[in-house]
This record gives structure tokens, sequence and C-alpha cells, in this order.
């Protein structure tokens, strides 16, 4: 295998012929260029046999499932990288379109050691990327995407002889059969179910109307050029189309999947959006009556409820706070035995007996509508007051290139811990302390907090505030944690702001 180049030529002899990856697109837990720009055809090939090189040095056993969302370049960019996993040696099985969690589910239902899942996730269309594991229910971490950059930029991928190709039929059917059982609703519910036009599309509906839910379809014909919104159920633009529906249908709430099925967002009866966190507090609440003394884990971009709820602390529920990502949260989950975790993304990973430890919209979803159906006198408007107050700004996402993001993280992660240690604060609150594990939480001696940290998907920086007192004061941190990070030059303008 020769050594990628990081950029060849559109519309030449050898950009058919050469593969061309920009190193950039190997990120801490996944893989994501733009398609053509930043990766060709013959370079997601030679992902492939670095990927399945990979395989035989974990020494696993060379079977892999292999899936790809709806968008309309998908299919060639999957048969490309199936041309590189038999190139090394790989026992592909193609299970066809699917969401992530339903290429995450064959895992255990084929038996197959390893996945792959051509996606971009919520990213918009252009761009493409593959979510990889080897060990259920995990997916490939920092270290595992290192040593598979390495192989690839290197030119170190094998080949093989003993690559095969099978098509399975039927794992959509047993993946449905998986997330609904035996369960019908006994309360009546009315419920949006809004995909944007994305892959969850195909699955949704179906999913809510089996176990007993009537739906009222937002967006749920498949069509790959997002014509309404580009399915991000943390986007407000989405959140507030959920909003609009379900107060135009008068529906008991509104579940929203992203772009590869394996993200749900919530609006409740009143037309109010509720941040997956606070969906995941609640959560918490009602399994912790189930499960008393459960641990969840919470990304550094959630709500410090998890900790702080009197009723969870009564329970004996146990917090932990760990990085944003999804293959970060999986691992943190497996590795405590926790119940369930939640990342503010609208990322759930619920773990045995409720799931199988992986993030899954449809999952969620399910677990959602069994939630209410145990307390049927409640509404998500009644579920989501009974919260503890606070205030909280959406995700926001100022641009920073993704070759200066981490340098930039790192003079600020410092900036940040200097203004702590000579008694600085933020919305005019003394800093307790500043959270490190990923980026910069810096936490309030009120129980408010700031977050920067760099996102681990696109060329951005990621920050989050949240107060328990007021709107004001949240604006507030918002406005001082924005003056620290305005004193580096190379970050842009916000995606959305308050």
């Amino acid at each position: 295998m020769t050594k990628p180049q990081p950029a060849v030529a559109q519309n030449t002899w050898d950009f058919l012929r050469e593969a061309m990856i920009a190193p950039t697109g190997f990120r801490e837990y996944d893989a994501r260029w733009k398609y053509p720009d930043d990766i060709n055809l013959p370079g997601i090939t030679a992902l492939g046999l670095g990927l399945g090189t990979q395989m035989f040095e974990a020494g696993i056993d060379p079977v892999i499932a292999v899936g790809n969302d709806y968008r309309d370049y998908s299919l060639t960019i999957k048969n490309a990288l199936m041309l590189g996993l038999m190139q090394a040696g790989i026992r592909v099985r193609d299970i066809g379109p699917a969401v992530s969690p339903m290429a995450y589910f064959s895992q255990f239902h084929l038996d197959a050691p390893a996945v792959a899942m051509v996606t971009a996730s919520h990213n918009p269309n252009g761009w493409t990327g593959v979510k990889m594991g080897f060990q259920r229910p995990l997916t490939h971490g920092p270290d595992e995407m290192s040593r598979l950059r390495d192989i690839v930029l290197n030119g170190a991928g094998v080949a093989r002889d003993g690559g095969s190709y099978e098509r399975v039929d039927g794992v959509r059917d047993a993946y449905i059969d998986d997330l609904c059982g035996d369960f019908k609703m006994t309360r009546r519910l009315r419920v949006v179910c809004a995909t944007g036009n994305g892959t969850a599309s195909a699955f949704a509906p179906e999913v809510l109307e089996r176990i007993g839910v009537e739906v009222v379809p937002s967006h749920n014909r498949l069509d790959y050029t997002f014509p309404n919104y580009n399915p991000n159920p943390e986007a407000m633009e989405m959140l507030h189309d959920m909003a609009t529906s379900v107060n135009e249908s008068g529906a008991d709430l509104a579940l929203g999947f992203d772009g590869d099925g394996d993200r749900c967002g919530v609006v409740d009866d009143e037309g109010e959006e509720i941040f997956a966190d606070k969906v995941g507090v609640i959560m918490a609440r009602d399994l912790s009556k189930l499960y008393p003394g459960a641990t969840f884990v919470a990304d550094v971009k959630s709500t410090g409820l998890y900790a702080s709820d009197p009723d969870l602390q009564a329970l004996g529920a146990k917090a932990d706070y760990w990085k944003t990502g999804h293959s970060h949260m999986k691992r943190r989950v497996h590795e405590l035995g926790a119940l369930a975790g939640f990342e503010k993304s609208g990322h759930y990973f619920l773990a045995k007996p409720i799931g199988r430890g992986y993030d899954c919209g449809m999952r969620v979803a399910v677990e959602i509508c069994k939630l209410l159906d145990r307390n049927p006198d409640m509404s998500m408007s009644d579920l989501r007051r009974a919260l503890p107050k606070t205030y909280a700004t959406p995700t926001m996402s100022p641009y920073c290139a993704d070759e200066e993001k981490y340098q930039v993280l790192e003079r600020l992660v410092a900036k940040l811990v200097n203004l702590a240690e000579d008694g600085g604060t933020l919305g005019g609150r003394a800093i307790s302390e500043v959270v490190t594990v990923n980026g910069a939480r810096v936490q309030l001696d009120n129980g408010g907090w700031g977050l920067v940290r760099a996102s681990s998907n696109t060329p951005n920086l990621v920050v989050v505030c949240e107060s328990p007192e007021s709107a004001a004061e949240m604006r507030s941190i918002f406005a001082d944690l924005d003056a620290v990070i305005r004193t580096e030059p190379s970050v842009g303008d916000y995606d959305q702001t308050i």
C-alpha cells in the first residue's frame, strides 16, 4: 500500500486512482471528511485496508458488519470501504442501509466482532465518515483512532487473502423487534415523530406505532437533500420546528432524531424544548426508583443536576461527569457498570438491563414512552417542571480551524485555570473549581458553570453555560467566558448564540 496524499486535484487522472486523505479527518472517536474535497474513493478504499489491517493486529476474527446511512453518496462510500476491507482479508457482512444503532445491534445479532458504519451523522450534506468498533458495545476511542491513522497515512495496510462479501437481510426487522419486544402502551400517547427526512424516517414512525403510540408525522419521507432542515436535534432550528408541530397538533410531546438515528431530542406538550441533559435527569429520576443506587454518567456539557438534584440524592444515585463524545461515554458507562450515560447532544447510553450500552435514539424514544406509561398522571411538562430550575445556553460552536483548535483550547484552559488561581470570577461568581477532564468546565460557587472544549467532529470550539439562579446570570457567565475566548484571534463567529 502506497502512502495516501493529503491533496490530489479533482478532475484529474490521478484523482481517480491515487488515494487522497486529509489527515484532519481522523477524529477522536470516528472519522469524518468533506467528500470529495478532503477524501476521494481510493482514499476510502485505503481506509478500509487500514481498518482491516488493524483488525488483524487486534487479534479478532476477520469478520465485520458494515452499514450505511441514506445520503445519496453513502452507498458509493461504503462500496469503496468494503473493497479495502476485502483486500485486507476481511469477511464483510453488508447489512444494507441502516441507522448507526442498527449497525451496533448487528454486532450482537450476527455475532460479528467488528462494525463499520458509513455516516456523517448530523453533519450537513457534503460530509461523510465512518463510525467503527471492535469490542461491542464500544467504538474506537483516541488510541484506536490514532493507530488507524498511522496505519492508513503511513501506507502500512497489509493485503491478505480470504476477503469475501455477503449481503445480510433481516437485520432491520430484528433490530425493531429488539427495541419493541412485547411492550404496549396502556395510556394514550400522541407523539410528533420528527426525522428531518433522514435515515431515521425508515425506523422511528414504525417503532412508535408498534408500541401503541399515535404518531403525528413530521418530515418522515426519506429525502437525502434534507429539504426542511439538517436533522440535528441539538440545533434550535429542528427543535423549534418540533415545537411548532406539537402546538399545531396538540400532541403530548415530540421526539426528534438526527441523521443517523443515534440521538434523540424532546419537546414537551407545551412546546418547550427540553435539552437532552435535562431529559436525562428526568429519566434518571424514574430509573432510580426501579434501580436504587444506580450510577449515571453525564458528559461535561451537561447540567449539574445529576450531582445536586435532591430526588436523585435521596435514591442513592451516583453521578460521574466525563468526556464528551459517544465513544468516551460508552467506554465510561462500560467501565463503571453504570446504568446509563447521558450526553447533552442527545446521545443516551442505556446499559443492561435496559439496553445494550450503545447510543440509540430509538431505544431512548421507547424508554421515554415507557416512562410516561409508568407515570400516567404526569405530562412531559409536569416532569420538566418537577426538576429544580436552571438556566442553560444551547450548545454553541464558534469556528476554530481543525489545525488550530487543540492548541487554542490548551491556551484557553491555562488562562481559565490562572483566572481561578488569581481569584477571578465568571458572571460575578467566585470560581470554585476548574474541571479539565475535557477542555475547561469552570465551576462556580453557586453551582453555575461555563464550559469551553474542542469539537471532536467539526472545526469548532464548543461553549455551554448554566446558572441555577437566573437567565441574566447565565448570560453574564457566558459574556465573561466569551471575553476570555476572544483573546484568541483565530476563534471566529458562533453558529448560534443566546
